[in-house]
């Protein structure tokens, strides 16, 4: 499992299941679950199954460093254990944050990536919550 998503803004990211290794090693990855990590440069985010990021700050300094390496032309990629929940959160949070208004982003993520992408409600209301941040975009 795993799919390349294009963000509003046209970079490219890949989400998959964080034990599922690519052909094509990225250039950064976002983890969002315990496991050993690839070889190449890496950010894990406490990120509980089910649930949202234990440290909101901390994830959106995350998400927002791979999102400025995605527009510098690096390959992102982003993986929890499952690849749908954590990740579909990840990669909407993500479009949020590249300009996509946040009442779009859970139906975008399901339609782009995977039709079980952020699997609770409270991941949803944590990506609708990501309109009120300042966040500087690349």
């Amino acid at each position: 499992m795993g799919a390349v998503v294009e963000l509003p803004s046209g970079v490219k990211v890949r989400g998959r299941r964080l034990r599922d290794t690519p052909e094509t090693p990225a250039d950064f990855l976002i983890a969002l679950a315990a496991g050993p990590l690839p070889s190449w440069p890496h950010r894990r985010i406490n990120w509980p199954d089910f649930w949202v990021p234990r440290d909101r700050a901390d994830a959106i300094a995350a998400l927002s460093e791979a999102l400025r390496r995605a527009h510098e032309g690096e390959f992102v990629e982003v993986a929890c254990y499952g690849g749908r929940g954590r990740t579909g959160t990840a990669l909407a949070a993500l479009a949020v944050l590249d300009g996509m208004p946040a009442e779009e982003a859970v139906r975008w993520v399901r339609s782009a990536y995977h039709r079980k992408a952020v699997e609770m409600p409270w991941q949803a209301r944590w990506v609708r919550s990501l309109a009120t941040e300042s966040v500087q975009r690349p």
